[in-house]
């Protein structure tokens, strides 16, 4: 925590953590939106952890909230304040606590800091003062409003919050939630005597910033891509795509329709591109796993389909609210047979929105299926962004002919799959006329019509998979690489971004020179890039959220350089901290020193 001394008694801070614990279905989900909102209004830089259970209601859940005043994009290794409305969010999270940490809890439940716990309790009487206003249901917004007042922060902004939040509900539900902020505020700030001094923040930089979840970003991109029709089913953690574009794309005169199972949805989402409707669906690794014939199909036919996966813990229902990246292997060899096929794995949430709109583009280019790989914790993951930019939004349509087409000789069809210089054939939507073509999931002849041939066989599979040689992805890896000569080089994919960069700046203070990797382009893989980095590094570490090390074996097969490469692994439902990630590669040096 860097500090700064504003007065002989208070200690300006530039960062700190909160987080708040309880039963699901309490209400910490909303807690935490008013008071994250709040510190966004104020300009506020935010990071946030979800974890809760698989279930509708019961069970432990918190969410945290890293708070700056400059870009952040992991979970703190720590935590500054802990809310609690029960025992056990104390008794799972206090160890979280920096020494002298502070715990605000309901007072209801008599609680104890753990032995060895070095933390402040600020017992508050959450549920009394919820239920003196009439319902339990205040105690939410008094426990936010206790840690708010310690924070010294403004309370007019957090009570904007509330109106914001409760205003559908009625004046009277506001004014109550307002006064249980405020009766909390005032108990806590006297039993205390003022504002804690230590947890004091630096004045925020005030300007705009967007504070969503990447599936929210993933939403916005497809509605701005043009996409007007998704077809989807439910499911953690891909819902919240869905349930966004339900509200948006009606707007501009688009669809979402709730189907029966994955397939349907799959089939559906080919059955719009088909028809010349930019049209996406989504889901996680259950749902993909019943998608995959369906994926096949659409490479067979060269039909353009946008899947986004939202990898979780697997397998079968294996951890459905927990984080991992075990779906690479299975988004790029799923598919019986061979298909054309693009991967693109984002990393923050501005590549979530501009990487929907290039897999749209990239999709109808090169006529083959696209899916964008996230994970839990950057699907949802609540994080602060710049503004988007849509004067970067450009669309591509690929060979979709829409001019008048030639005439066709008698009994002829249009050559819908045409062998080509760059595998890429003309594209006619049904109806166009003199567009008529056969479509089928046999192999076909450039009209569409059912070949065995052995001739046509080879010329048509080399036809689709010669496409993927022409691919070309904005930024298909990131690169961070100040040193010529590195002693590690980093590498990593989706949310384990942010971490190592921040883990990375460590190592550097320690004289550990570092360069740093995320990979963007899973399929087809950018060995011709990563390469050159892999040879100036002496050693390599590839950090990912699963237990056979898919990334790193990609890099192998594809770029080389096996004796360099170490495995961090991780796949116990939590994402990566920074810490892990430092002491790790600290305790490799030996390797490259010797």
């Amino acid at each position: 925590m860097s500090v700064t001394r504003q007065k002989e008694w208070t200690t300006v801070i530039s960062q700190l953590s909160w987080k708040i614990g309880g039963q699901q279905g309490e209400g910490v989900e909303s807690t935490d939106k008013i008071f994250s909102t709040a510190l966004n209004r104020l300009g506020y830089y935010l990071y946030g952890y979800r974890h809760f259970s698989s279930r509708i209601k019961g069970g432990h859940t918190n969410n945290k909230i890293r708070i700056s005043t400059k870009p952040i994009r992991a979970i703190s290794d720590d935590l500054d304040i802990l809310v609690a409305f029960d025992q056990e969010t104390i008794d799972l999270n206090a160890h979280e606590l920096r020494a002298n940490g502070v715990i605000v809890a309901d007072a209801k439940f008599n609680p104890v800091v753990p032995e060895g716990i070095h933390a402040r309790l600020f017992p508050v009487p959450i549920t009394a003062i919820a239920e003196e206003l009439g319902t339990s249901l205040f105690k939410n917004m008094a426990a936010s409003g206790a840690s708010w007042a310690l924070l010294g922060l403004p309370l007019e902004v957090f009570n904007k919050a509330v109106e914001e939040e409760f205003g559908r509900k009625g004046p009277a539900v506001v004014e109550k939630n307002i006064e249980a902020v405020r009766k909390a505020a005032e108990f806590v700030l006297e039993l205390n005597g003022g504002p804690l001094p230590e947890f004091q923040l630096e004045p925020a930089d005030g300007k705009q910033k967007l504070f969503i979840i990447g599936n929210d970003a993933i939403g916005l991109g497809a509605a701005a891509a043009g996409c007007r029709f998704m077809p989807a089913y439910p499911i953690t953690p891909a819902s919240e795509i869905m349930e966004y574009l339900i509200k948006v794309l009606p707007k501009f005169g688009g669809t979402v329709i709730q189907t029966e199972d994955e397939i349907a949805a799959v089939t559906m989402a080919i059955g719009g591109n088909y028809g010349g409707v930019r049209t996406m669906t989504a889901s996680a690794g259950p749902g993909l796993s019943l998608m995959m014939e369906a994926i096949g199909l659409a490479g067979m036919t060269e039909t353009p389909v946008v899947i986004v996966d939202t990898q979780r813990g697997g397998p079968s229902t294996g951890l459905p609210t927990k984080q991992e990246q075990s779906d690479v292997n299975a988004m790029i060899y799923g598919t019986h047979g061979e298909i054309p096929k693009i991967v693109l794995s984002p990393s923050s949430i501005e590549e979530c929105f501009y990487d929907t709109i290039e897999a749209f583009n990239l999709a109808e280019k090169y006529q083959c299926p696209v899916i964008l790989l996230t994970d839990l914790q950057l699907s949802l993951g609540k994080q602060s962004s710049e503004l988007f930019d849509y004067n970067k939004i450009v669309i591509d349509r690929g060979a979709l002919q829409t001019g008048d087409l030639p005439e066709l000789e008698a009994n002829k069809m249009f050559k819908r799959y045409e062998f080509t210089a760059d595998g890429v054939s003309p594209r006619v939507v049904p109806g166009q006329k003199f567009g008529i073509h056969h479509v089928t999931g046999v192999e076909h002849d450039q009209e569409g019509r059912p070949s065995e041939s052995t001739d046509n066989r080879k010329k048509m599979m080399d036809k689709r998979m010669d496409k993927m040689k022409h691919v070309k992805v904005n930024n298909p890896i990131l690169v961070d690489a100040p040193h010529d000569e590195a002693d590690l080089l980093i590498i990593g994919m989706g949310s384990t971004g942010g971490t190592i960069d921040e883990a990375r700046g460590r190592l550097e203070q320690q004289g550990i020179k570092t360069n740093h990797v995320t990979v963007r382009l899973l399929h087809p893989f950018p060995a011709a890039e990563l390469a050159p980095h892999l040879a100036k590094a002496k050693q390599v570490v590839v950090v990912e959220n699963n237990a056979t090390a898919q990334l790193a074996n990609l890099i192998k097969l594809n770029a080389g350089y096996a004796d360099k490469i170490n495995n961090m692994l991780k796949y116990n439902g939590n994402p990566f901290l920074p810490a892990e990630i430092t002491k790790y590669c600290q305790e490799l040096s030996p390797v490259w020193q010797h």
